[in-house]
């Protein structure tokens, strides 16, 4: 993936990859700091063209159970969910249907062992259904 071509809320998503390692290798707190800066540049301004190619590795750690910051994970697919790009919408378009496609992940996220990420996954998955029957993506 070219990372560099790709933007965030910031400029170049050069160092989106960086931070995706830290969310999936670090002790909890550099999870959840790595996972808040994600956050901002992805997902809690507007969704981006470095949002649609970061949502398939979310989707990975919020499945991978030594990732520390699981539901923070599921609650940044659920943000991305809820944020659009007005003068982009095929961004916008890509990004939620990225999060909606793999609504099976989110499903079984809500019978897993950690009472936390079942709870996340459970608010995410009623976001999924609630945007399925909007008309944002036809999916």
């Amino acid at each position: 993936m070219r990372w560099h071509e790709l933007k965030h809320a910031y400029g170049s998503a050069a160092d989106v990859p960086g931070v995706l390692s830290r969310i999936a290798w670090g002790d909890a707190g550099a999870s959840e700091a790595a996972l808040s800066d994600l956050a901002l540049w992805i997902g809690e301004l507007a969704v981006f063209d470095a949002t649609v190619a970061a949502v398939p590795f979310l989707w990975d750690l919020a499945v991978t159970e030594t990732v520390n910051s699981r539901a923070g994970v599921i609650g940044l697919l659920q943000t991305i969910l809820e944020h659009g790009n007005p003068p982009h919408p095929k961004v916008q378009l890509e990004a939620h249907q990225a999060v909606l496609s793999r609504r099976a992940t989110a499903d079984q996220l809500t019978h897993d062992s950690d009472p936390v990420v079942r709870a996340a996954a459970q608010n995410l998955l009623a976001g999924i259904d609630s945007h399925l029957s909007e008309s944002c993506c036809g999916v």
